[in-house]
This record gives structure tokens, sequence and C-alpha cells, in this order.
């Protein structure tokens, strides 16, 4: 395989504007809103010469955001420690606080956004 398989992900929100707030607070982006004929999406940031997959909040009723169902995504970070000292400021909870995952695998934790989402973030450190 010359890629890696995740090519784009979408995270449901019932909120658009308090879902962007959290997400530019927590990670520290700006994030762009685009309506696509009744999906209302909002694209983080990317880098098409960098790896790692992009993606999308999106508003749409088909859309139902969830702290126990569904995929778990995972956001890369330098520290965790950062963005968990940013996610309650900003409206969110911490549902795992950093741990660290062993065998060399760095540091996990779980936080749910505004929307009800559980989200994890990875980083080496």
């Amino acid at each position: 395989m010359d890629h890696n398989m995740v090519g784009w992900f979408e995270i449901p929100v019932t909120d658009m504007d308090r879902a962007k707030k959290f997400y530019e607070s927590v990670f520290e982006i700006e994030i762009g809103i685009h309506d696509l004929g009744g999906f209302q999406m909002g694209w983080f940031p990317s880098n098409h010469e960098k790896s790692g997959a992009s993606g999308s909040l999106v508003k749409h009723e088909m859309y139902k955001p969830s702290s126990t169902d569904g995929t778990l995504i995972y956001f890369s970070c330098k520290d965790v420690a950062n963005q968990l000292g940013r996610v309650e400021a900003a409206g969110g909870e911490i549902m795992q606080p950093k741990k660290e995952i062993g065998g060399g695998h760095g540091f996990m934790a779980l936080i749910k956004d505004t929307e009800g989402n559980r989200i994890a973030l990875h980083s080496q450190q």
C-alpha cells in the first residue's frame, strides 16, 4: 500500500458555531465553514504535502453526535496535555486523562466535545 487507509473523516455536530469555536480553541486552528447543498461543513485545515487525513465538522439531519457509538477519531498532538488544558474552558469534558498506551506507542486521552462526540488525542510525549 502506498498511502494511509484513512483519507477523510467527518464529525457530526448539531450547532456548527459552537463546535467550530470548541475545535478552534482546543487545537488553536481556524476552521472554514462551507454550505454544500444542505450539508454545512466546517473543514479542518490541511496540508496535502504532509501525511495524515483531514476532515470536517458536519451538520446534517443524517449525522448524530455520540459519546459511545461509532468510530473513534484520534487527533495527533505534540503533547496531549496541551489540548487537554484547553478542553474544559472551551466547553468540553475530559473523559479519560492523559495516560501512557504502553509498548512505546505514546500517550492518549479521551474528550467529549460540545456536541457530545467522543474524541481521542494522541502524542508521543
